[in-house]
């Protein structure tokens, strides 16, 4: 029987996941702002609790690496994947063990090009109304920024400060900060909208060098000096053998999107400006790649009552939202499937969960995920209930998408935690 299948089943009632008050930015979970992002603490936890030996750590829904950040400096091997390229860019740069003696003199190099004459600009986004975004004295500045970047040849000091450059176009842009979804600011604020483009990317990095110094020490004094790896597969297509082996993974670690970008956060539009300034792939596309993306044409029935009864209420309100919701739940299914391939005998699962709500119908995300993995072969140790202090999401919504009717969002999250038999 393998050692991981003789890890405790359950753990006392007063244990605290909520975390209230913690520290979630230290480490480079400092580096780029993100819509509902893991805190550090839970991963750190779960690692500590269910694989406090080196092992293959992965998660298939990565975002910006939290798990995986948490799991390198613990020593084991960390395997991440994200369809979003800005996501998979601020992974790679919170994971890159960058010297600091290289950093400080590129960014030297930086601050005399930031003093020299700006220049014609050379190369702009073409995906985006540019002007409509930016002012035109921002547009010259992030140029003027942007042609720097494209100079560097090191992969691991690009990423450091193209994730820089990346905060800095969202807080320079006509785009409100408070919202993940792009919506320009109102033109009274615009009048009095006048960013310091400079100052915003020299105070970004001085923060993310500081971050990095702790990673640095944190990262030093692991166990072992394991690697990280970044993957650009779908995992509801399902995951290469080449990728990840079959039955090689000790843990899972992730927090899955709440749903499809249509309904719940649009990690694409969060991500637009940046992603256009950066030259990512496929940047307008995004939303539509993520889970659920592509809306089904039927109601399936997945066999879990309480979420199938939830789909028809909904349904009966509004046919094109319930299937837009199924389409998520549906990929979610197959991605569970192709995950419990690679999960070794005995190892855990673990997903951090919440139950939001459509047309006023709580959908029961954390009863679906326990039946889809029930499905594949494992047995259902413990679920965590923690209540959300600090994961940056709105606290209204409009789940009927009719104007002036709100509802409350997430409050709480289930930590469900599975076991393959």
């Amino acid at each position: 029987m393998s050692a991981w299948s003789q890890l405790p089943l359950f753990e006392p009632p007063a244990d605290d996941w909520t975390f209230s008050g913690a520290q979630t930015h230290s480490l480079t979970h400092c580096y780029h702002d993100y819509p509902a992002r893991m805190i550090p603490q839970i991963a750190a936890k779960l690692i500590a609790r269910f694989a406090p030996r080196p092992a293959r750590l992965l998660d298939p829904y990565c975002g910006t690496g939290t798990s995986l950040v948490e799991g390198l400096i613990r020593g084991h091997e960390v395997h991440g994947t994200d369809l979003n390229p800005l996501a998979r860019l601020i992974s790679r740069a919170k994971l890159t063990p960058l010297p600091l003696a290289a950093l400080d003199t590129a960014c030297d190099d930086l601050e005399a090009w930031l003093r020299a004459p700006i220049g014609q600009p050379q190369k702009l986004p073409r995906g985006i109304n540019l002007t409509f975004w930016f002012q035109p004295a921002v547009i010259e500045r992030l140029a003027h920024i942007r042609a720097w970047l494209d100079q560097l040849s090191d992969d691991g000091l690009r990423a450091f400060f193209a994730v820089a450059f990346s905060e800095t176009v969202r807080e320079c842009s006509n785009a409100r900060t408070d919202e993940f979804k792009l919506y320009r600011l109102p033109q009274k604020r615009l009048a009095q909208h006048t960013p310091d483009v400079f100052g915003t990317l020299r105070a970004k990095l001085r923060r993310n060098r500081a971050g990095l110094c702790e990673f640095l020490a944190a990262y030093a004094s692991a166990p072992r000096q394991s690697r990280a790896y970044l993957h650009a597969f779908d995992s509801v297509k399902g995951i290469p053998a080449s990728s990840i082996a079959p039955e090689s993974v000790q843990i899972v670690i992730t927090s899955p999107p709440y749903g499809d970008s249509h309904t719940t956060v649009a990690y694409g539009q969060f991500s637009r400006l940046s992603a256009e300034w950066l030259d990512l792939p496929d940047a307008a596309r995004t939303d539509r790649a993520l889970m659920g993306g592509v809306p089904l044409k039927d109601l399936p029935s997945f066999n879990v009552p309480a979420l199938d009864s939830a789909l028809q209420t909904i349904y009966a309100q509004c046919p094109k939202r319930a299937l837009q919701v199924a389409a998520f739940y549906a990929d979610l299914r197959a991605s569970i499937a192709n995950v419990a391939q690679v999960v070794a005998r005995g190892g855990i699962a673990c997903y951090v969960i919440g139950n939001r709500k459509v047309c006023g119908v709580l959908l029961p995300t954390d009863r679906a995920v326990q039946h889809f993995f029930e499905t594949v072969n494992f047995e259902h140790v413990v679920t965590y209930q923690r209540a959300i202090p600090n994961k940056r999401m709105p606290q209204r919504n409009s789940p009927s998408n009719r104007v002036g009717v709100t509802d409350e969002t997430m409050t709480r999250e289930a930590i469900l935690v599975m076991r393959k038999r």
